[in-house]
């Protein structure tokens, strides 16, 4: 399956909002893996899709609605009071978590996300934090935003607002002149952005022009961005800089595959961080690995190609040695189901 929201075909004369929602339409998925053992519900289900993302668009001709999108819309809807609480409540014990900074040493803050419901995203963004705390030395310093993944619901739950929250906590924790935010996001994509979708009660995207102001008005300089999502190379243009390493899954007009609910990797998570990242090797040759690994999986299956895209600025070279002088020395074994069967 695609790592993207299908787009339907736009009929001529259609409105934008009606495109736009055909644009964001989630695919049909089946969550019955998530029941348990006994045909009781299990408690940690995530919600499914069962409703089409609402038109988010704003203005009066094509041109303003299809431009206010760059300004991360989001809708949240249904959710109740002592939900709402649990949330807050596991989103400041996460923040207040975040270990400070250590002077004289370049320290990684890590911050992974899953913007979508889908279990997928939830499994790989866990395990995702777990393999970038080891690689980049960040124990105490990362922070994994994701849903209920079918067997567990103990972490605050991604959303645009959330991760916005979290990188400003951590602009607050860090050394903005010496330490590096590294972040990986794992959703359904689009050519707008990164779609966030909980079941059918939160919606949005979030642009690649907010991520990129975001990142600016926070002053975090130092980055390694990885992003995974289809047409995600969209990106790549809005967060470039001297200072950033960028990372997707796909180029700006390619879809990435993968994202089926009952997955525990899409493509390019599986090859990039249950593979690639856990070896002892510079960023760049894991990205070529990754690429490679992706390629040969979408030959095997007659995909056309994701073009996964890699960007890495001039002065990275001026941090990124200090934070891979101390990765550990031997690779971590890979976990979960293979994306690819073997």
């Amino acid at each position: 399956m695609r790592h993207s929201l299908q787009p339907a075909a736009m009929i001529k004369g259609a409105s934008l909002g009606f495109a736009i929602a055909a644009l964001l339409a989630s695919p049909a998925i089946s969550q019955s893996f998530s029941k348990d053992g006994e045909g009781g519900q299990n408690p940690n289900q995530p919600p499914a899709h069962t409703t089409r993302i609402p038109d988010l668009s704003m203005g009066n001709t094509r041109a303003q609605k299809q431009k206010s999108f760059e300004q991360a819309p989001q809708l949240q809807r249904g959710f109740d009071a002592k939900d709402l609480l649990e949330q807050r409540r596991r989103l400041d014990a996460a923040m207040s978590a975040i270990r400070p900074q250590r002077p004289g040493v370049v320290d990684a803050y890590v911050v992974t996300v899953a913007l979508d419901s889908d279990p997928v995203f939830a499994r790989e963004a866990r395990e995702a934090g777990r393999v970038l705390a080891r690689r980049y030395d960040a124990d105490g310093r990362t922070l994994t935003l994701a849903g209920p993944d079918g067997v567990r619901d103990d972490l605050p739950r991604g959303s645009i607002d959330t991760l916005l929250v979290t990188l400003a906590a951590i602009a607050e924790k860090m050394d903005r002149e010496e330490d590096v935010l590294v972040m990986y996001t794992t959703s359904h994509g689009l050519k707008l952005g990164l779609a966030y979708h909980y079941g059918d009660q939160g919606f949005g995207v979030l642009s690649p022009a907010k991520l990129s102001q975001a990142l600016k008005d926070l002053g975090i300089e130092r980055r390694i961005l990885i992003l995974s999502a289809c047409y995600s190379g969209v990106f790549v243009p809005a967060l470039a800089s001297d200072n950033s390493a960028i990372l997707t899954a796909a180029a700006d007009n390619r879809t990435s595959f993968g994202c089926r609910a009952e997955n525990d990797w899409t493509f390019y998570g599986d090859a990039m961080i249950n593979h690639a990242l856990r070896k002892p090797q510079p960023l760049q040759a894991a990205a070529n690995e990754a690429a490679r690994t992706v390629a040969e999986w979408e030959i095997g299956q007659r995909l056309l190609a994701s073009l996964p895209q890699t960007r890495i600025g001039r002065d990275v070279e001026q941090w990124l040695p200090a934070l891979e002088a101390r990765m550990p020395q031997t690779a971590s074994a890979p976990v979960g189901r293979p994306a690819v069967g073997e």
